[in-house]
């Protein structure tokens, strides 16, 4: 791939994924939609997935955004179902998958019938994500959506290697593949704990925004090349050092933090726009490798092997909700209101992605003895198929399963009301340190200056108070969101005096665009308080 047609990919994918938020459909669907009818466009080169780059350099930063954007209180007050989910379930699906297809397919060695079971048995994090918060899911299925998805990649990488040794003639016994699977497991998990504090350290002393920004793009791909260097999960050690930075992202210097934002956002808006886009323009180079399988045969297949996957989660999830409650008083005291339709969400919501293509593009060609691996060009077909048809079939359908199950919804007037009491707290704790400050000597300042800081402290405290109160009968507003509009009608009005004095040569550019950056942090705190 050169760099026109990388860049073409991008672009694309940005003009589809910005049309994505103006329609129903949410961006990952309609992404794969677009691939798959532009790879039969004449003209279109071939984009083939390498693993060696979505691997080592795509999945570690969206884990790292994803489990940055995730609440470690939040994923350890849900450990249970998210281990469930995130260890026990892909293990099962593994083997489950794996003997199904292996029952199916004719010819196809139950090891690398595993190793199929391995490749498609993960969720994938990215559509699990945008798909459940496009949707508006309640927190609790969120926070255990998220919390599978930063984690069972790692489990089924380590499946998958395991699986693969007993194919490819290595001789590994169920106890060194339990041994490995715990060595990947435990080391990762112990490169996270040994970077983390490191790194947190210099994200809090370094004082220049842009190295810190530097350092944050550098974090995940750090940490996952440390851990793969000494045969550990990669991904673990990510998720390990972005929930700790996330949860300790408070103390980082707020230039950081807001830049962060930026470019973070900026970055998972690109990778995630092309990796859905490469997903649906892999499949002439699948079907071209069909090889001595017919399209219809392997189309047959592949309907079984989707429904295995479906049925499969189905017959884990239903279970690992219920019998922990039936065993465990704790447990039914802890989580009183579980009902049928949390799992039967969960379960449909088990979408596969660019990871489960990933793996199975790794898979070698040759067996040690130099025979070709048993149906690899099948497995690719039918990993592809399985993730297509989840990401179209679950995706398209989740919004409709969700209106019919009638879930409930987080109420607006209750989170702003909490927002409201907390911000109460927060405001009186200010103003009292604000009357100590000023009680001493170097502190004296104009009062002009004193009522400019209580003036913003008090508006800080009353925003959300004004978002609860009644509306502008002409134009649905509340008396908050009017101000907002006004103040930044202002700054519009400010703007273009500026840049009408610079082109005056009134003032220069390089006064111009000091003052324009301050009217930008002004607009962007605006913004930011409309969110």
């Amino acid at each position: 791939m050169d760099a026109l047609q990388l860049i073409a990919l991008i672009a694309a994918s940005a003009v589809i994924a910005g049309v994505a938020r103006r329609t129903a459909v949410p961006a990952p669907l309609l992404l794969v939609a677009a691939g798959l009818i532009a790879s039969y466009v004449p003209g279109v080169p071939a984009y083939t997935l390498d693993p060696h780059i979505v691997l080592p350099l795509i999945l570690p930063p969206l884990l790292h955004l994803a489990a940055l954007d995730s609440s470690y209180l939040d994923l350890r007050a849900n450990i249970r179902p998210v281990a469930l989910l995130s260890v026990g379930y892909v293990l099962f699906a593994t083997f489950a998958v794996g003997w199904l297809a292996y029952l199916l397919v004719p010819d196809l060695p139950l090891t690398a019938a595993l190793v199929l079971g391995a490749v498609v048995a993960p969720p994938d994090a990215v559509a699990a994500t945008a798909i459940a918060r496009r949707l508006g899911l309640p927190h609790r299925i969120t926070t255990i959506l998220q919390g599978e998805s930063l984690v069972n990649d790692a489990t089924a990488i380590t499946a998958y290697r395991v699986a693969l040794a007993a194919v490819v003639g290595e001789g590994v016994s169920w106890l060194g593949g339990i041994g490995e699977f715990l060595l990947a497991a435990v080391g990762g998990v112990a490169v996270g704990l040994v970077l983390m504090v490191p790194i947190h350290w210099l994200r809090t002393h370094l004082r220049d925004a842009l190295l810190q920004n530097t350092l944050s793009l550098l974090i995940p791909f750090v940490a996952y090349a440390a851990a793969e260097r000494v045969h550990a999960s990669g991904v673990l050690a990510v998720v390990v050092v972005a929930l700790f930075l996330g949860h300790r992202a408070w103390q980082v210097d707020f230039a950081t933090r807001l830049q962060e934002a930026a470019v973070w956002k900026m970055v998972a808006f690109i990778l995630e726009s092309a990796v859905f886009a490469l997903i649906g323009l892999q499949l002439p180079y699948i079907v071209r490798k069909l090889g001595m399988y017919g399209v219809g045969e392997a189309a047959l297949y592949a309907a079984g092997v989707f429904a295995a996957v479906v049925l499969v989660r189905y017959v884990w999830v239903f279970p690992a909700a219920f019998l922990p409650r039936l065993m465990s008083r704790r447990i039914r005291e802890r989580e009183p209101n579980v009902t049928w339709r949390t799992p039967m969400i969960i379960s449909w919501a088990g979408m596969r992605g660019v990871v489960s293509l990933a793996i199975a593009f790794s898979i070698p060609p040759t067996l040690a003895n130099g025979e070709p691996f048993p149906a690899l060009n099948l497995v690719l077909f039918l990993t592809f198929t399985t993730v297509i048809g989840t990401l179209v079939v679950q995706g398209l359908t989740l919004p409709a399963l969700i209106r019919v199950l009638k879930l409930p919804q987080p109420d607006p007037q209750a989170l702003t009301l909490a927002e409201a009491q907390a911000q109460n707290q927060a405001s009186s704790a200010a103003e009292e340190r604000l009357e100590t400050l000023l009680a001493e000597e170097r502190n004296a300042l104009p009062g002009p200056l004193v009522d400019r800081l209580r003036t913003a402290l008090e508006r800080r405290r009353n925003a959300p108070w004004e978002r609860l109160g009644a509306v502008n009968p002409l134009t649905g507003e509340s008396a908050d969101a009017i101000y907002r509009r006004l103040a930044r009608e202002m700054i519009a009005a400010e703007r273009e005096v500026f840049v009408r004095l610079r082109d005056e040569r009134r003032i220069d550019d390089e006064m111009m665009r000091t003052l324009l950056r301050r009217l930008d942090l002004e607009e962007a705190a605006a913004y930011r308080a409309s969110d």
